[in-house]
């Protein structure tokens, strides 16, 4: 099983990204989930392995510990009575899924890759509920009840895509794969976390 993300898509003129849709990574990091996808293909097509490969969007939960990350970064500034660095306008979208179902969507591809039928086939997996940056931020100033501190938005990121999403439709039918945590349920968790981690 190969261990991708959204990233591998690059740009698309329609969103949600489908796993019909051309690989097109155009920076660094997303030419390099787009070729590790190639290749795990062309593995499958060359020499018949069972290869499955699993697409998911922003990772999320407890242990990350790159604190230029939203999510960690976000929680430590609010920890430290700081306001939360947002590096772009707040406008871009993404979805965020949490760790412990990024966990439970590679068991159970491992498991679904058995059948013959889906070797070599990609998945995407996400919650499909889309939110821009500054919403996340905003929702974890909430949840953290730290109303009183407003966000740092700098408007200095570049090179990045304004929009990524991913359909999980595909899983969903063939996999019987269902995220088991919300976004909010998911960050409760992951603060909790870091609550503990940086006290």
């Amino acid at each position: 099983m190969i261990a991708s993300s959204d990233k591998a898509y690059g740009e698309q003129p329609q969103l949600p990204y489908t796993e019909d849709m051309p690989l097109r990574g155009r920076h660094p990091y997303e030419v390099s989930k787009s070729c590790a996808d190639l290749l795990a293909q062309s593995y499958h097509h060359t020499y018949g392995l069972p290869i499955g490969i699993a697409r998911c969007g922003n990772v999320y939960g407890g242990g990350d510990l790159n604190w230029s990350r939203i999510v960690p970064g976000t929680i430590r500034s609010l920890l430290r009575a700081e306001p939360p660095i947002i590096r772009s306008d707040g406008r871009y979208v993404r979805d965020y899924i949490y760790v412990k179902d990024v966990a439970h969507a590679y068991l159970t591809l491992a498991d679904g890759i058995d059948d013959p039928a889906l070797h070599g086939a990609a998945f995407n997996f996400s919650p499909e509920s889309r939110v821009n940056v500054l919403e996340l931020v905003e929702l974890i100033i909430t949840l953290m009840d730290c109303r009183k501190l407003t966000p740092d938005i700098q408007n200095t990121a570049e090179g990045e895509i304004r929009s990524q999403y991913l359909s999980a439709d595909k899983a969903s039918r063939l996999l019987a794969w269902r995220p088991t945590h919300t976004l909010e349920a998911g960050l409760h968790e992951t603060i909790a976390w870091y609550r503990e981690f940086l006290r």
